[in-house]
């Protein structure tokens, strides 16, 4: 991973275990169900946020290499990881 893409990652990875240890304390204040689980969608999204930046990364590194590389036995495993994780997401 690129040095900035893994501090960028680390940050928002930061932001969002604070977000969750606030979804803990609402929980156990009791507090109302519905801002509960707005704040879960919240996280999801923020989740979503950072695979996205890193598949972005993967691609642009780990993929692009295996391309300029030539080695098609690589390129074929790349695109199948690639793929495995995407249907993955979908789910």
């Amino acid at each position: 991973m690129r040095k900035d893409i893994k501090a960028s990652v680390g940050k928002r990875l930061g932001r969002i275990e604070g977000q969750v240890r606030g979804l803990q304390k609402m929980v156990e204040e009791d507090r109302y169900c519905i801002d509960i689980v707005t704040q879960i969608s919240a996280v999801r999204a923020a989740l979503r946020r950072v695979e996205e930046e890193v598949l972005k990364d993967h691609v642009a590194h780990c993929v692009e290499h295996a391309i300029a590389s030539g080695d098609r036995a690589d390129q074929r495993e790349k695109i199948a990881e690639l793929m495995a994780v995407i249907g993955r997401a979908e789910r």
